[in-house]
């Protein structure tokens, strides 16, 4: 019995690691989408605000709504991993939000943030 939960304390402890390595990735990622949005908006305060006729406004637009969508993604990202965080700490980590089940630890090392097993991921389709 000891062995067992010396396995599932390291299987946690790699869980919170891989967590925390995705949120470090996620913070570097969503500083470079911010400054990536601020550099058009300063770029574009040299321009003309008439987005219709200028040559160049549909793409600076197009870039300042796609980098906007990736910022909100990220940020998404960031709670889901907050989320995985709190799981994590409470002991809930790894257990169906749906059915109460383990998760499988393969779609988890997949999808650290999964709240749910794929069977009832299926089920929910």
């Amino acid at each position: 019995m000891r062995g067992a939960w010396a396995a599932l304390n390291t299987m946690m402890q790699d869980f919170h690691a891989t967590i925390g390595l995705e949120r470090r990735r996620a913070e570097h990622r969503l500083a470079s989408l911010r400054e990536g949005l601020e550099s058009i908006i300063e770029g574009s305060r040299w321009t003309t605000d008439d987005d219709e006729h200028d040559p160049e406004g549909s793409t600076i637009a197009f870039e300042r709504a796609k980098i906007a969508s990736l910022i909100a993604d990220t940020e998404a990202e960031l709670r889901d991993l907050e989320a995985a965080t709190t799981r994590l700490r409470s002991g809930e980590y790894g257990i169906c939000e749906v059915c109460q089940e383990p998760i499988a630890d393969a779609r988890l090392e997949a999808l650290p943030t999964a709240r749910q097993c794929i069977e009832c991921v299926r089920r929910s389709r």
